[in-house]
């Protein structure tokens, strides 16, 4: 549950707050649904008139609840503040432990029956952060996914803070396991230098990357690595790239230089174009200009969830600005 500032106020200043449902399993599902899928979330969501809310807010979202379990009365939530100029914008977890989703028992999922609905499978390391319980239930449905034949994707989002001391010895294991686990996975050099401590003699984040990632592809067997470079210009535009790793092949997307309304879930948007394009054969080089471009439109627009479709994305390719469409 996302709990955001309006305006530009800080937690202290505000008295109002509005708020939305979200997360990386519902912005990956409602953007696929945009994009001509069947977009499934798998979760636990409360036995109560807040868990109704949270289902009529995904079934809106075009996502499909019915592998959403009901039990336990809480979601996790986090409050939104908005950055402005030099001050960053700032996310405070809370209610995490104690959600549905977190204290959500075996019996409540069967994952040999989602693995037979669905043909591909997004997983994040926000999730992998929460439980041993939560990790050990996300690792086995990956691995009836892939006994099923379904694709896994995992996108390493690493969080400092939901990992606590100790954090990248604790977390190493764990993101091994997923990856070891994965046919197409979502990271750049800093995950492979951190997390997994790998090494290069490169110091620029470019040659980092072009160094690490087809190692990070033939240890763990994956068969597409893609992620994205962003910067922050003087002027507060923002200008991102996209890369897109497969067939011992680097493709990168043309640079897209923009205006910030929003910023959160915009990975989650470029991961949703790179699962698009996969899914329906496009070429490399369209592949990773597609997602680049589907980040580009989630920053325009209020909420985590994105919200363009493939003609909306498809055009973005093409141009940045436009006029009133009539």
């Amino acid at each position: 549950m996302r709990l955001q500032v309006p305006g530009y106020a800080s937690l202290a200043q505000e008295s109002h707050l509005n708020y939305s449902f979200s997360g990386t399993g519902v912005n990956i599902a409602s953007a696929m649904a945009k994009l001509g899928h069947d977009g499934y979330l798998v979760t636990t969501l409360p036995d109560n008139p807040l868990g109704e809310a949270a289902i009529s807010y995904l079934r809106k979202l075009g996502i499909n609840t019915s592998l959403a379990s009901r039990g336990g009365k809480y979601v996790g939530m986090y409050f939104l503040e908005n950055g402005f100029g030099v001050r960053p914008g700032r996310v405070t977890y809370t209610d995490r432990l104690g959600s549905s989703f977190n204290t959500a028992q075996d019996e409540l999922y069967d994952f040999s029956a989602v693995a037979r609905v669905i043909d591909i499978i997004h997983f994040c390391g926000i999730t992998l952060s929460m439980n041993d319980g939560v990790r050990a239930q996300m690792k086995a449905l990956a691995r009836e996914v892939k006994a099923a034949g379904g694709t896994v994707v995992f996108d390493c989002n690493y969080r400092p803070s939901l990992w606590g001391a100790d954090r990248y010895a604790f977390a190493k294991p764990h993101y091994e396991e997923m990856l070891s686990l994965a046919d197409i996975v979502f990271m750049n050099e800093k995950d492979a230098l951190f997390i997994l401590g790998m090494e290069t003699a490169y110091e620029d984040r470019a040659e980092q990357l072009q160094d690490l990632i087809p190692k990070v592809a033939k240890k763990y067997n994956i068969s597409a690595l893609a992620g994205t470079h962003r910067s922050i210009n003087g002027d507060n535009t923002h200008s991102l790239q996209g890369y897109l790793y497969t067939g011992g092949t680097f493709h990168f997307s043309q640079a897209r230089t923009f205006a910030v309304h929003d910023r959160i879930g915009a990975g989650d948007a470029y991961a949703s174009g790179i699962m698009h394009g996969l899914s329906e054969g496009y070429e490399p080089v369209r592949t990773v200009n597609f997602a680049a471009s589907a980040a580009m439109l989630a920053h325009t627009v209020t909420g985590d969830t994105p919200t363009a479709n493939e003609r909306e994305i498809l055009q973005a390719m093409n141009t940045h600005l436009s006029d009133v469409e009539r």
